[in-house]
């Protein structure tokens, strides 16, 4: 369904992408900037340097090549997708083994950055980030409350047990599990 109906549009307004401009994406690269907590993770700070790796976007043949491949062994994906983004330093599949775990999941999030695939923050996310979710994730965590006995409570007994955790931190009491 068109946002807007032909012969309606305002002046200015976007036009029509040609093929060449919407293939245009997928012959970029991106020099991206690997901090040095990621690249030696524990290091002191001034021991340890930051430097780029130049990654180009996944093309969707090469996601449905990565899904079938990872088929058997799901944890190939990350693997593939960082093998298959990365230019340079180009590196074989063995030497990306061999990475620790926080470089591989730093690249991997970027791949999916510039390839078009990071996901908008869900709803459950953004409920969890707001203050009433975060309420609800103290007090649960807190009192080992469940997620029910915590959505029965009104906004008096919220304030009053929320005030009561303050008072606890403050004083340094250490929280008690259920």
């Amino acid at each position: 369904m068109n946002d807007v109906a032909q012969g309606d549009g305002e002046a200015g307004s976007a036009q029509l992408l040609s093929a060449q401009e919407l293939l245009a994406g997928s012959l970029l690269t991106y020099d991206v900037e690997v901090p040095a907590s990621i690249l030696q993770p524990g290091a002191e700070s001034g021991a340890a340097r930051r430097g780029q790796v130049r990654l180009r976007p996944l093309k969707v043949a090469t996601l449905a090549l990565i899904s079938r491949a990872a088929r058997e062994d799901s944890s190939l994906a990350p693997l593939l997708m960082v093998k298959e983004s990365l230019v340079e330093p180009q590196l074989p599949l063995e030497q990306i083994r061999q990475m620790h775990a926080g470089l591989v999941n730093f690249l991997v999030a970027a791949v999916n950055r510039i390839s078009g695939l990071e996901r908008e923050p869900s709803a459950a996310q953004n409920a969890a980030a707001s203050a009433i979710g975060e309420s609800h994730v103290l007090l649960a965590w807190h009192f080992g409350w469940t997620p029910a006995q915590v959505a029965e409570l009104t906004p008096g007994q919220l304030a009053v047990y929320l005030a009561g955790i303050e008072r606890l931190q403050a004083a340094g009491t250490p929280r008690k599990p259920a």
